[in-house]
C-alpha cells in the first residue's frame, strides 16, 4: 500500500476537505428554476478529481463493468447505464450512470419521443460518444463517494471544513457587528454603524443584526421633519 499525502485522516476526510469549485463542470437540463433561470446540474471534471486521487493515493485504480464485450447494459425499455468500480486503499465502490441527453432523458438504442406541455421531444439514439461521456461522469460520481466533491452533489457550496471554518468566521463578525451597533451613543453614530456592517453580515428580518438595530432604532430614532 503505498503512503498517502495527508498522514492520520481517512481517505473520506482528505479527499472530502478538498474545494472543487474551480473544477466544476456545469450541465444544462433544460429546465427553470422558479426565478426563471436555467436549471443546470453540476459534475467534478473527471480528470482533474483522478489526478487528485492519483497525487494523495498514487496505488488508487479503476475499471469499467463491461456486459460481455460491451462497457454498457441496454434495455430497450429503460435505456442504457454505465457502472465503474474505484479502488483506493483496498477499498472499492462501484457507482452506475445511466446514458443521458442534453436535457437529463434516458437514452436509448434507438430514437423515441416524448410529449410535454410544450409539445413533442425527440431523444436521439446513444452513440459511443454519449456512453463514453456517461462512463467519464460516471467515474467522477464515483470518486465523489470517497469524498472528492462529494458537497456539490448535496447541493453545497463548500467542502464541510470550509463551511464550517466560514460559518464560524461569519458567526464571529455578526457578534462583532452587533456588539458595535449597541454601543452606538447618538443617532449620528447609529447611522454610521448601519453603514459599515449592513452588507457585511445578514441584515434580513429576523437577522441577529437587525435584532440589535430595532433595539438601537428604539432608542436613538430618526429625527421628524
Amino acid at each position: 500500500m503505498a503512503e498517502t499525502k495527508t498522514k492520520g485522516k481517512s481517505v473520506f476526510d482528505t479527499l472530502n476537505a478538498i474545494n472543487v469549485n474551480e473544477h466544476i463542470e456545469k450541465k444544462k437540463t433544460g429546465e427553470t428554476n422558479p426565478d426563471g433561470s436555467e436549471k443546470t446540474l453540476s459534475y467534478l471534471s473527471w480528470v482533474w478529481a483522478w489526478g487528485q486521487v492519483k497525487e494523495h493515493y498514487p496505488d488508487a485504480s479503476y475499471e469499467v463493468r463491461h456486459w460481455g464485450d460491451k462497457p454498457y447494459l441496454n434495455d430497450d425499455q429503460l435505456g442504457i447505464m454505465v457502472e465503474t468500480s474505484v479502488t483506493i486503499n483496498d477499498e472499492t465502490i462501484s457507482m452506475w450512470l445511466p446514458v443521458m441527453d442534453g436535457k437529463n432523458k434516458a437514452m436509448k438504442s434507438q430514437p423515441y419521443s416524448y410529449k410535454t406541455k410544450f409539445g413533442e421531444k425527440r431523444v436521439e439514439a446513444a452513440t459511443m460518444f454519449d456512453i463514453n461521456k456517461a462512463i467519464m461522469r460516471c467515474l467522477a460520481k464515483n470518486i465523489a463517494m470517497f469524498g472528492l466533491g462529494l458537497y456539490i452533489y448535496a447541493g453545497e457550496d463548500l467542502p464541510q471544513e470550509e463551511a464550517a471554518q466560514a460559518k464560524s468566521e461569519m458567526q464571529a463578525k455578526i457578534e462583532e457587528a452587533c456588539a458595535a451597533m449597541r454601543a452606538v451613543k447618538s443617532r449620528e453614530e447609529f447611522e454610521d454603524a448601519w453603514r459599515k456592517w449592513c452588507k457585511q453580515v445578514p441584515s434580513d428580518a429576523g437577522s441577529e443584526f437587525m435584532k440589535a438595530v430595532q433595539e438601537m432604532a428604539a432608542i436613538y430614532p430618526k429625527p421628524q421633519k
